[in-house]
């Protein structure tokens, strides 16, 4: 039986920095960054792969965290990890001495996603097909073992999440047709970077209407007059029924963003992301009364199933925004979209940054063949930046993510990259760092 023997860590960091790529009024000259972690077996060939995204200097810190966390799945089979993980992932979670810095958030729990997250990569390839479809086939049953249902069952219990998976077997088949020749619609953020001019905004928002994307969503929280203009500019060219979005990375207090958001209402929002803290579940759910109809988006920075939990339970949201790797991996983001199904709120993922888009589309497909469906209120976001380091890139094509067909997760990077790109010794930042 193929068994794991080893664990590789890398630092890899890409210099975003330098043409303002990923900027936004929190973030404001970021290093898309990958806390990159593959699991070795001693099957020739065979490894998991998978990453923590961040954005520069976090890398230190988070590799440090999943290095000591991966002694854990030493010298297991694959077999025996498929069968056990939910348990590998309550083990992960669980260690006391660790545990202590952060109970289900943080750096090391993020650190458990990265282990979880190249475990589900690797029982992907071991078994020869895509991620999404991996997920697909399971049992509900199976499904809900690889689930941590501690402190969320006042809002899902294990009996509401089966009943919830076995209620779609029947129209599995169809909608994993409609996956393979449709694709799922994308959304993108490319033209709104909040470093950009307004001209390589415009531009870009041009591009992107021509490519079929029909919601775009731009950068905001400089200033309400700056927002007023950049958003009336954006108006003016996209017509008044187009969709547009924005995001304001948490700047504000709960009180301003009302203020601000209730500002920019003659813009006709589709919705607005992450108004204040992504920890403040009250303040969400007061902006999302005072500011209704527009919705209110987030989940990119809740850091568990426990602040999913409490924005729905307290409607602090309209939209749920799942990240690959700020949770505790795929097995924690099967709690968080099936808890979304239970309140009938629409998960648009998160991603762009280093391989979440690569990463997430796999969940948003699972979650339109075997979950919810396929609906108009799922898009999945797409930023066109550092996919060409991946050997499976996302394929957008009119708008819509077209599903992957190469065994795993897409996370696997090419050697060469991180060679290249490794920090502090990869040929890049070597050479070419202060060129």
């Amino acid at each position: 039986m193929t068994k794991i023997i080893g664990i590789e860590s890398f630092d890899v960091r890409f210099p975003t920095s330098k043409m303002l790529d990923g900027s936004d009024a929190m973030n404001q000259d970021p290093d898309y960054s990958a806390a990159y972690l593959r699991i070795t077996t001693d099957k020739a060939g065979l490894h998991g792969d998978s990453l923590v995204f961040t954005i520069g200097r976090g890398n230190d810190v988070q590799i440090t965290a999943i290095n000591m966390l991966t002694s854990k799945i030493q010298g297991l089979t694959v077999d025996d990890a498929f069968a056990r993980i939910g348990q590998i992932a309550r083990d992960l979670s669980g260690d006391s001495q660790i545990r202590w810095l952060g109970a289900d958030y943080g750096v090391f729990h993020m650190a458990a996603g990265a282990v979880l997250n190249a475990l589900w990569d690797l029982f992907a390839k071991a078994k020869g097909v895509p991620l999404w479809k991996l997920l697909s086939d399971m049992t509900p049953e199976q499904i809900v073992d690889a689930i941590d249902f501690r402190y969320i069952t006042d809002a899902l219990t294990r009996e509401e999440a089966l009943d919830i998976r076995h209620r779609m077997n029947s129209d599995k088949a169809a909608n994993e047709e409609i996956l393979r020749t449709k694709g799922a619609p994308a959304y993108t953020t490319s033209p709104g970077w909040l470093g950009y001019s307004d001209e390589k905004m415009l531009d870009l928002t041009k591009k992107a209407m021509d490519d079929g994307f029909k919601l775009i969503k731009y950068k905001c929280g400089k200033s309400i007059a700056d927002d007023q203009r950049r958003l009336g500019k954006v108006r003016e060219l996209v017509g008044p029924n187009f969709k547009i979005a924005i995001d304001a990375n948490q700047v504000w207090d709960v009180d301003v963003a009302i203020t601000w958001i209730n500002a920019l209402k003659e813009y006709k929002l589709h919705w607005v992301e992450e108004p204040t803290s992504p920890n403040d579940v009250i303040g969400h759910a007061k902006i999302a009364a005072a500011v209704a109809p527009t919705q209110i988006a987030t989940g990119e920075m809740a850091s568990s199933r426990i602040i999913f939990k409490q924005l729905l339970q307290a409607k602090g949201f309209s939209v749920m925004q799942i990240d690959a790797t700020r949770v505790a991996g795929v097995n924690e983001n099967l709690a968080n979209i099936l808890m979304a199904a239970k309140f009938g709120v629409p998960v648009c993922p998160h991603a762009g940054g280093v391989g979440l888009c690569e990463m997430v589309q796999h969940l948003a497909m699972w979650d339109a063949v075997a979950v919810s469906g396929h609906h108009s209120s799922r898009v999945v976001e797409f930023v066109d930046h550092l996919h060409q380091h991946f050997l499976e890139p996302v394929s957008v094509k009119g708008g819509y993510y077209m599903a992957p067909n190469l065994p795993g997760s897409s996370a696997e990077m090419y050697q060469a990259s991180i060679d290249e790109y490794s920090f502090p010794s990869g040929s890049y930042w070597k050479n070419e760092a202060n060129s």
